[in-house]
């Protein structure tokens, strides 16, 4: 499998992803963990500045794909080397994962680690094991 390798857009991409997590917390005190805003959201809540807030974040990750159609005047490649039904029981994982570990990758690795909290350093690190462990079993003993 080949890949192209982007390390300036990398680089962008990773500096705007900091970027939005320090304006989160900075202006609204909120970590910017994906599942957390987005089960904002849909809870029942008297908090509607929170659920607004939460609100048009997620938007701006879903306008991403758009805006680059917008700049470069193609949509973004993507080519993902599984069928529908592994890709739906991977999200579901993924979902009871966020769920019981108290949180996603993005509050977790993005933010936590950069608060120096433990919890999430130990998170983040079982998130990354677990995935190395995945990647090698399919592809290498089970060959999909």
């Amino acid at each position: 499998m080949e890949t192209e390798f982007t390390p300036w857009l990398s680089l962008g991409g990773g500096m705007m992803i900091g970027a939005s997590a320090v304006l989160l917390m900075a202006t609204n005190g909120r970590i910017a963990g994906i599942s957390g805003l987005t089960a904002k959201i849909f809870t029942r809540s008297s908090d509607t500045e929170a659920r607004g807030v939460s609100a048009l974040f997620v938007l701006g990750l879903l306008l991403a794909a758009p805006l680059w159609l917008l700049v470069s005047g193609g949509w973004p490649e993507q080519w993902v080397p599984s069928s529908p039904a592994l890709m739906a029981l991977a999200g579901l994982l993924v979902g009871f994962g966020a769920s019981y570990g108290n949180g996603c990758t993005s509050g977790h690795g993005v933010c936590g680690i950069s608060r120096g909290s433990a919890r999430s350093i130990v998170a983040t690190v079982t998130f990354m094991v677990t995935a190395f462990a995945t990647v090698f079993v399919m592809r290498h003993l089970i060959g999909a």
